[in-house]
């Protein structure tokens, strides 16, 4: 293998996989990245490729290509040399002992490397029914979800998010649940989504890989379709797989709450900055805050032995019932975070049961969050 590229699009290139590399796995070869070089001169490519066995990203970037090739190496240590070279254009080449000799200015670098035979072979498959998405309306509905999914193993099934195909109303719906909050975001697909997968659930890397990928690329749009037990995920140059989480996921409509009979609107930076205020001086596992409605009054409060306690009233429109009830206030501070919205609709029935959040101007999405003893 021997080549020419420039430094940004090397760099961009490396800079895709560093996530999806494994640092501490039981096969090292997960850390290397896998360069493969084709065409050949001004019509080259090097194509850039990592995966974790689980979660797998391939690129490709323009090169003047003298030799075709493959090698794998650390794909953290170049990343890291390449980051620090001048902008200027970088030669690579591969010796027969499976070294890599990289070329800039006048810094030259030789890194050992392994065999390309050596390193899985990354799903290649090509799904019946690709749908296109727009890419912001996915960001945004990873944006509101991923962060209720569980980062408990022990419950598989949780460690993802639910994707879900409304065809009849042409709609993709997307839910994760921890067993003490769910989010739920719904948006029109803008393309025909019949026939594609539904009732999926999509890993929390896969989905951090894809929000990534969404959020860089200059295409509007990207196409995604499933497969088996397979995601692929297309745009432009780059193809993300993953392998979708096998299992039942639960019935999130349970959750959600069927009716709430008392509804405060708030301006969503106000509540958030109080409850971070508040929960400053909240129980460091628990976090737990008490938060207390009344006629034209909230106050949130929270009171540790060993630090002292909190507490703060925000003059609100409301003339229910009186509530009392606690909260975990990461939860709280999560949602808010998430939904992103200048102003929530706060739902409750009583103060046993879960609150529901909603921004003003956006019915699709929900959140829900469960209460806690105090």
């Amino acid at each position: 293998m021997k080549l020419s590229i420039d430094k940004i699009d090397l760099q961009r290139g490396l800079a895709r996989l560093q996530a999806i590399v494994e640092k501490r796995s039981s096969m090292p070869i997960l850390a290397n990245a896998l360069l493969t070089a084709t065409g050949k001169n001004e019509s080259g490519r090097l194509e850039l490729a990592a995966t974790d066995l689980e979660v797998g990203i391939r690129g490709s970037q323009v090169a003047k290509v003298t030799k075709p090739g493959a090698l794998t190496i650390s794909a953290r240590k170049l990343y890291d040399i390449v980051r620090e070279l001048p902008d200027e254009s970088i030669q690579l080449e591969s010796t027969p002992n499976a070294y890599l000799e990289l070329r800039c200015g006048r810094a030259r670098f030789t890194l050992a490397g392994t065999s390309a035979e050596e390193y899985p072979t990354l799903p290649d498959f090509s799904p019946g029914r690709m749908v296109r998405l727009q890419a912001a309306v996915l960001s945004q509905m990873i944006e509101g979800t991923m962060y209720a999914a569980s980062l408990d193993e022990t419950r598989y099934n949780l460690n993802g998010v639910y994707f879900e195909v409304l065809p009849e109303t042409a709609r993709i719906r997307m839910v994760a649940t921890d067993g003490h909050r769910l989010a739920l975001v719904e948006r029109i697909a803008g393309s025909d989504v019949a026939g594609l997968a539904s009732g999926v659930i999509v890993p929390r890397k896969g989905l951090a890989e894809l929000k990534r990928l969404v959020d860089e690329v200059d295409a509007d749009e990207v196409e995604i379709g499933f497969e088996g037990n397979s995601s692929l995920v297309r745009s432009g140059d780059v193809t993300l797989v993953m392998r979708l989480i096998e299992g039942e996921f639960p019935n999130y409509q349970q959750v959600i709450p069927k009716q709430c009979d008392q509804h405060l609107v708030l301006t969503a930076d106000v509540l958030l900055r109080a409850l971070r205020r508040v929960a400053l001086l909240s129980a460091e596992h628990s976090r737990a805050v008490k938060v207390e409605l009344s006629e034209g009054k909230l106050v949130l409060s929270s009171r540790t032995p060993d630090l002292g306690e909190a507490q703060e009233e925000l003059d609100v429109d409301y003339a229910g019932v009186s509530i009392s009830i606690g909260f975990n206030a990461r939860y709280l501070l999560d949602c808010l975070g998430a939904l992103g919205a200048k102003e929530v609709r706060l739902g409750f029935r009583d103060g046993g049961t879960a609150v529901e959040i909603r921004p003003t101007d956006d019915l699709a999405s929900v959140a829900v969050v469960m209460p806690m003893r105090l």
